[in-house]
């Protein structure tokens, strides 16, 4: 498993900055899906809730790409 350094317009970034800036636009659609359908109002802490599906879905992507 090797990651390298990503060239963004002459800049060279992190890998994980870039997984992390894909799993915060997949977690977009699903927080505006939970909001509507009343999931964050049954929960004790809604920010935490989301805070985890952010860390779940982050956790996927890195996964994938380590394949």
């Amino acid at each position: 498993m090797s990651f390298t350094d990503v060239d963004l317009f002459g800049v060279y970034v992190a890998p994980i900055s870039v997984m992390m800036v894909a799993a915060w636009a997949i977690m977009v659609p699903l927080r505006r899906a939970a909001s509507r359908f009343g999931l964050l109002q049954n929960v004790w802490h809604p920010s935490l809730l989301e805070f985890a599906v952010y860390i779940i879905v982050l956790s996927s992507i890195v996964l994938l790409v380590a394949r």
